[in-house]
């Protein structure tokens, strides 16, 4: 398919073991139908429109030697949030899917925790298996193009005080961009996660990123995805997690750039006492499409799952969201709560919310919930019955809707920050 080849695949560096995973992702990817928006966990997308053939594979890692200060050398806007996040003890930078610089806190290193490159590992056993099976030719190409990964590893009883920062700068023009982030925490081990994307605002690309949460016994991770592409960009995304008994995984989505911008997350509750919070904030403007696909899967006894999605669509954007839950046979006891809202700001603007239930067993307590309306006209009166004038009415209105998805998110510092972004992303849509 184009550029799209075995020989491409075979051409990109790393170890043996590396080099066969990408060639059994080609081979499982070169008889797979691509998708199509007839499938469910497609359905009211664009895919239709993507063009594989307009984008190409990098045939290496088009970045510079590591450098000393990588931090200093990022956009002003992506240095920006790496630092407004605050302390860290590590950093790396990656860019169009090559390894630019990476950096992690002696006293970190000393207690056994590894951040960097796969390619650096020794065999397979790096690859946790969150992504298991075949979920979507996409999701293969990925992993047959995949320069390299960031890997992410906190051994058993390491609790990492403060974050770890990953960026996935994406600069390559009409190049297919596949970034992956591996995390791996060991048996009650405790660790937040900051991974950013981004590009240039005129860039036109195909991003993929895959990420993979393999959250151990007992273990608590936390992990904050801020995605702030170009509006010329196509992203197709996917994040598998994988929580083990009495674990927690915290994950939060700030959802902001992209033409056509989806994210499957796949979280599979897989030991007893396992809790899995997803939470999203998403803004579209102009023609944008926000996509998102979630599955809350319990797959054993007593386990809890958390959703909240927000969004809200200005202008002729478009947002779709549609879950699952899914409690196996086996998890009794069962906690599970999915919520998608979505404000719809102009008369042109749509937002789709389909949420779904798919229960095999008895002793659950599940609930779903979505609304999809315009800016509350109690809200907006009372604000102007006390001399607020309407513009602002609205955007302090759409603020506050966003507020306990950011009060949400694990990295303080950072909060701030986002509700600039949000502002600003409404400030542009009210010009």
């Amino acid at each position: 398919m184009g550029s799209f080849t075995a020989d491409a695949v075979a051409a990109l560096p790393g170890p043996a073991w590396l080099r066969s995973r990408r060639q059994a992702a080609f081979e499982r990817f070169a008889v797979a139908d691509l998708p199509t928006d007839a499938e469910d966990v497609w359905r009211y997308s664009r895919i239709a429109e993507l063009d594989l053939e307009a984008y190409a594979p990098l045939p290496a890692p088009s970045a510079p030697a590591p450098t000393a200060d990588a931090a200093a050398a990022l956009p002003h806007a992506v240095r920006a949030v790496v630092d407004a996040a605050g302390e860290r003890c590590g950093l790396v930078v990656m860019r169009n899917g090559g390894l630019v610089h990476s950096e992690l806190d002696p006293g970190v290193v000393a207690k056994g925790v590894y951040v960097g490159a796969l390619s650096a590992l020794d065999g397979g056993d790096a690859l946790p298996g969150s992504v298991a099976g075949q979920v979507d030719a996409y999701v293969e190409l990925a992993t047959a193009f995949m320069p390299d990964a960031v890997v992410v590893r906190v051994p058993p009883g390491v609790v990492v005080g403060a974050p770890v920062v990953v960026v996935h700068w994406v600069d390559a023009e009409e190049a297919a961009v596949f970034p992956r982030l591996i995390v791996q925490a060991g048996e009650a081990c405790g660790l937040t996660v900051l991974d950013h994307v981004a590009s240039p605002p005129a860039l036109a690309a195909l991003v993929a990123p895959v990420v993979e949460l393999d959250v151990g016994d007992a273990a608590h991770v936390s992990y904050l995805s801020v995605q702030e592409l170009g509006p010329k960009v196509w992203q197709v995304g996917y994040q598998a997690s994988q929580v083990g008994r009495d674990a927690t995984l915290n994950s939060t989505t700030v959802a902001l750039g992209g033409d056509y911008a989806r994210m499957r997350t796949d979280s599979r509750l897989a030991g007893p006492g396992g809790h899995s919070n997803l939470l999203a904030a998403y803004f579209g403007d102009n023609s944008q499409m926000h996509d998102f696909r979630t599955m809350q899967d319990h797959d054993a006894p007593k386990t809890t799952s958390d959703l909240l999605f927000k969004g809200a669509v200005e202008d002729d954007a478009h947002s779709v969201y549609s879950g699952l839950i899914r409690v196996r046979k086996g998890a009794g006891g069962t906690n599970a709560f999915q919520t998608n809202r979505n404000l719809v700001l102009t008369p042109g603007a749509q937002a789709d919310s389909v949420p779904n239930l798919e229960i095999e067993e008895n002793d659950v307590h599940c609930s779903h919930a979505s609304a999809v309306g315009p800016v509350d006209e109690d809200q907006r009166y009372y604000l102007e019955s006390r001399g607020v004038p309407t513009e602002v009415a609205d955007r302090l209105i759409v603020l506050g809707f966003f507020d306990d998805i950011i009060d949400r998110s694990p990295i303080a510092a950072l909060r701030p920050r986002l509700r600039a972004a949000l502002a600003a992303k409404l400030r542009s849509a009210q010009r």
